[in-house]
């Protein structure tokens, strides 16, 4: 079943801008870029953050589906600080998707909306942190 987190994936009408946006918002560069996807190694494990050029989609129904809007899924990436990253994002051009909140339990999580309609979530998540203690100190 499920074993873990590869690959997310972000769509966008302007890859170039899309992987400079990413590359300053990580601090790196993609280690896999083509045409019409790039690709983004980051974190503790080594998460994979690709960029799909939105013309190599399959048709899904046509404009009605791009009116809608952002929605689906959100994919949280761990961060230490919410309110900085939070700040940080919007000042590069997000927008705000859902405010910071708390979960419980030391769950804390917002997301915006990137500059090319994808919905990115960021956490401070208390089980992301336990599980690299537990792998750094085995």
């Amino acid at each position: 079943m499920l074993r873990g987190l590869t690959t997310a994936v972000y769509h966008t009408t302007d890859l170039a801008a899309a992987k400079r946006w990413y590359a300053e918002l990580l601090g790196i560069e993609p280690y896999f870029d083509r045409a019409a996807y790039a690709e983004f190694r980051l974190g503790d494990y080594q998460h994979e953050l690709g960029l799909l050029d939105s013309s190599y989609l399959p048709d899904l129904g046509g404009s009605e589906v791009a009116a809608a809007g952002p929605a689906g899924v959100i994919v949280y990436w761990h961060v230490d600080d919410v309110p900085a990253t939070l700040d940080r994002l919007l000042t590069m051009g997000a927008t705000l998707h859902q405010p910071p909140r708390d979960f419980g339990e030391g769950f804390v999580g917002a997301s915006v909306i990137d500059p090319f309609g994808n919905i990115l979530g960021i956490m401070d998540n208390p089980h992301y942190l336990d599980v690299l203690a537990s792998i750094t100190h085995a």
